[in-house]
């Protein structure tokens, strides 16, 4: 497959707190997420430079959106973020690949601009100690 722009997300969905997945690609906005992983400083004095080894994977996500009531979206995924504690798969799909890590989502803060405009940022971190891999 050739490069490709960030355009055509064929999925973003997260399980609502029952397990069930709902696509909400279309209240998402934007989002960011990152797969860092820790590094330990393992450099002896006999070393010039840093040396360092791969320790554990993570996840982090952050999704962006605009606020939605209907049934199934995304106000109806993240209003049980403050009352439950569920993990949540989130899937990812772009170009034909797919990231689908279960996450803990910690906060779902909505925003009432100056503009009118209410919307939300919501943080997720990874729950289950299985490193993400993309499928």
């Amino acid at each position: 497959m050739a490069k490709q722009s960030g355009l055509g997300w064929t999925t973003c969905s997260v399980d609502d707190a029952s397990g069930t997945a709902r696509a909400i690609k279309n209240d998402v906005t934007n989002l960011q997420f990152a797969t860092p992983r820790a590094v330990q400083d393992v450099t002896g004095i006999d070393k010039s430079a840093i040396e360092r080894l791969l320790l554990l994977a993570d996840f982090s996500v952050t999704l962006n959106g605009v606020f939605n009531p209907s049934s199934n979206m995304s106000h109806d995924v993240f209003k049980t973020v403050p009352s439950t504690s569920v993990a949540r798969t989130t899937t990812l799909t772009v170009g034909g690949v797919t990231l689908a890590p279960e996450v803990l989502y910690t906060d779902y803060p909505l925003t009432r601009g100056n503009d009118g405009a209410l919307t939300w940022a919501v943080p997720g971190v990874l729950a289950d100690g299985t490193v993400p891999t993309w499928a």
